[in-house]
């Protein structure tokens, strides 16, 4: 057990982009596609990759210091840290059931291709650790082996249920065929999406518009095009914050840039998946018919390029920083998971065929929503890194987690397995939210 757990640590210690080449080769070998073909991608969706993190670090890089300046205008002052996802994913992988639980969370997804209960191959190895953490801060509390391995397991299940009803609409969104999103941090808000998409529906006026940026681009020219509408934002954002003339041109400009670099590298990696998809359909076709068609797992990076996402992201963050100043009983400045919002809200466009005015409208009870849940699950984070001797640089303080700190599926899971009241109430809400959501996503 030792040395699986050393292997397993070592292997999920690589980098994203280094990981999952890794794994698209090896399934290319088992799915018997040629030798050059699975060479060629498992290269290509790595270099697709780093190309997503390079443009994103340099976003962060450029959108940290409006965010600090923004904080600073409005005067914001609250006692807990917003230290983003890192310190969650550092927590669960020093969990000693973790690599257990990799294995349990591999089990699962077998039996459920196997019964077909889903389509999805959940390679996204990495992003197992969303699952895991539900386990440890269940363990955390009862030191129970037999619960902590059951919400694990139910929150693996509702996330791949999300990813099997979101994939079509996530295929024609991203232009990839055969992919889904199990990536909870997304998955979870394609509820949100689906629900909230047909109560506007309801809405008159908001329901008439089209505010899909490649479609703006093609009614209204230039002003339509998402580097432009990147550029304005940036603007408006400089202002904001307060940025004289050069750094107002530089963010907008860099911002126009990241709108118009992420989507051709969601396309490198989205081409580069084609011959092994086709091959692993094939392979399970001839080799198991019974399970019939399936989707080959991505991270949520592959649509954070998508111009609709990173728009409504942007749109989004300030007005995060904004109800964190006036909601009452909100504990932190979102500013370490800030950026990350793209990949809660993915799904969400995904859900609104890239509408930005939906999804915008969608995202703010979201954040609202994380804002407090988030606040709420601080001291439990702090806790639980203590148990696992886990310490934040140069801070020694409560912490929590803006985003996957927030997320309701895990929380309510979390609180579920405590035992408690509101939680077991929520039992229902739960079950109709995820029978309109499936229902609903079915019709198209």
């Amino acid at each position: 057990m030792e040395i699986f757990k050393q292997a397993a640590m070592y292997f999920l210690g690589f980098k994203p982009y280094v990981m999952l080449p890794i794994i698209i080769f090896s399934l290319a070998l088992i799915f018997r596609i040629k030798l050059k073909t699975a060479v060629t991608s498992a290269f290509t969706i790595g270099i697709g990759f780093i190309g997503i993190f390079i443009v994103f670090d340099y976003f962060v890089a450029i959108i940290n210091p409006i965010i600090q300046a923004l904080i600073k205008r409005t005067g914001l002052q609250l006692n807990i840290l917003d230290a983003g996802w890192p310190p969650l994913a550092a927590i669960t992988w020093s969990f000693g059931l973790a690599p257990v639980f990799i294995l349990l969370v591999m089990v699962v997804n077998v039996i459920l291709l196997v019964t077909k209960l889903t389509k999805t191959v959940n390679i996204d190895i990495w992003n197992y650790w969303h699952f895991i953490f539900a386990g440890a801060l269940v363990y955390n509390v009862t030191q129970n082996v037999f619960l902590s391995s059951l919400a694990t397991i139910l929150i693996c299940i509702i996330t791949l249920k999300i990813a099997d009803w979101s994939a079509p609409l996530v295929n024609k969104f991203s232009g990839m065929d055969g992919i889904s999103i199990p990536t909870l941090s997304a998955a979870t808000y394609f509820p949100f999406g689906v629900l909230g998409n047909k109560l506007i529906d309801k809405v008159p006026f908001i329901n008439k518009i089209d505010a899909n940026p490649e479609k703006m681009k093609e009614k209204i020219g230039l002003a339509g095009e998402p580097m432009i509408i990147g550029f304005v934002i940036g603007v408006l954002l400089g202002l904001g914050g307060g940025y004289e003339f050069r750094k107002i041109a530089e963010l907008a400009f860099g911002i126009a840039a990241v709108i118009y670099i992420l989507p051709k590298m969601a396309n490198i990696v989205g081409t580069s998946l084609i011959p092994i998809s086709d091959g692993m359909k094939e392979f399970i076709k001839r080799r198991f018919p019974g399970i019939g068609g399936t989707y080959i797992a991505l991270d949520v990076a592959v649509l954070v390029g998508i111009p609709s996402v990173v728009v409504t992201a942007i749109l989004l963050m300030p007005v995060a920083l904004i109800l964190s100043f006036v909601l009452p009983g909100v504990k932190f400045i979102p500013l370490g998971d800030l950026v990350n919002i793209m990949g809660s809200v993915a799904l969400v466009c995904a859900a609104t065929k890239g509408n930005v005015i939906r999804s915008f409208l969608i995202g703010i009870p979201i954040v609202a929503i994380h804002l407090y849940t988030a606040s709420n699950m601080a001291v439990v984070y702090t806790k639980l890194a203590g148990s696992v001797n886990y310490k934040l640089p140069n801070y020694t303080g409560t912490f929590t987690s803006f985003l996957d700190g927030g997320n309701v599926i895990r929380v309510w899971i979390f609180k579920l397995f405590m035992g408690n009241f509101y939680a077991i109430l929520l039992i229902p809400a739960f079950i109709l939210i995820f029978y309109l959501t499936r229902k609903i996503a079915r019709n198209g």
